[in-house]
Formats: structure tokens, sequence, C-alpha cells
């Protein structure tokens, strides 16, 4: 009995969690009045999250010079204690033209404690891999991993499955890293 109560505890602590840190980011993909383009999305949030990417990872930069396409989730809160989720809102581009918007959703069962927010982005190496992205067929799952941007991104990073999945954390601890059950939505631009 204690358990079940546990539980039901835990759940809406971790809702709460969520919410906050997401709404708490400040910002609405759809939202193009942010400030002027920068040569890049016209989205703050993006253009940010892009240029911390590229400065901690220099090695990126093929990836945003070769990649088909990729979409950029700039805000993602996680956070878990034994079940945990996570959630983001992010821009999808096609050869570095805008093509719509995104949602992450993750739930997750198992060992992982805390919380943090993080830029998450998902390169695809060909038409082939987008398309399953905004038909709405794409999920991360087992196989996934992301790698952790760092200054040093090794030059022989390469797709999974034609996706290659990189992450920065921005703050928070949180004892587990795992991309995988990550689903994605996608709604195109009008």
């Amino acid at each position: 009995m204690k358990r079940k109560l546990g539980l039901l505890l835990i759940i809406p602590l971790i809702a709460i969690a969520l919410l906050s840190t997401t709404s708490s980011a400040g910002w609405d993909p759809r939202d193009k009045e942010a400030t002027p383009s920068t040569g890049k999305s016209g989205n703050r949030a993006v253009d940010t999250a892009i240029a911390r990417l590229k400065a901690k990872g220099p090695g990126l930069g093929i990836f945003f010079r070769e990649a088909y396409g990729y979409a950029v989730f700039p805000n993602v809160g996680k956070a878990g204690m034994f079940i945990g989720g996570a959630y983001g809102e992010g821009e999808v581009y096609r050869k570095g033209s805008f093509i719509g918007t995104s949602s992450l959703t993750q739930l997750s069962i198992g060992l992982q404690l805390g919380g943090q927010t993080y830029t998450e982005i998902i390169f695809f190496k060909d038409k082939h891999a987008l398309n399953k992205f905004i038909n709405g067929n794409f999920e991360l799952g087992a196989q996934a991993s992301a790698i952790a941007v760092t200054a040093g991104i090794s030059a022989d990073v390469d797709y999974n499955d034609g996706v290659a999945v990189f992450t920065l954390p921005k703050q928070g601890l949180m004892y587990e890293a795992a991309v995988a059950g990550q689903k994605f939505s996608f709604e195109p631009a009008k």
C-alpha cells in the first residue's frame, strides 16, 4: 500500500517538474516575432541552441552542412524518480529551410533520479529518414543513443538507421541519459 501511495505522489511531482521546466523556457516554436533572424531560423531559441551546439561541438559542422534535414529542440525538460518523463518543442528543417514544428515526449520506467533541461538535435541523413519523421513513423527505440556534445566530438561519429542524435545539457542533474522511448509529432508549416 505504501508503494502505491508513493507512486501516486511521485507522478504529480514529475508532472509539476516537467511543466515548470518547460513553461519557464519562455518560447513558443511558432512565435516568429522573437527577433529578426540572424541568418538562421528566425526563432531566437532555435538560433541560440544551434549557436551553442556549434560552439560546444565544432565537429557538428559537417552534420549541419551535409544532413538532408534536422530537428532542433532547444529546451527539453526531463524529470524522474523511477518513473520519468520528458517534453520539448522544436522546429524541423529540410536542407536548412524551416518546414514545420515538432514536439518530443518520453516516458521511462527504471533506474533514474533527478531533473534536467537540455537541448537535443536530430540529424536526418537522407530524404527517407526525414520523411519517416514527418510522416509520424518515427520513434527513438532501445537501440538509439544520444551523443553528448563536448568540445571533443569525434569526426568519425556516424548515423544509426539514418539519424544522429546529439544532446547538450543546460541545467540540472539526472542519473540517466537515455533517449530511448522518445516519440515525436510533426506539424507542417502553414
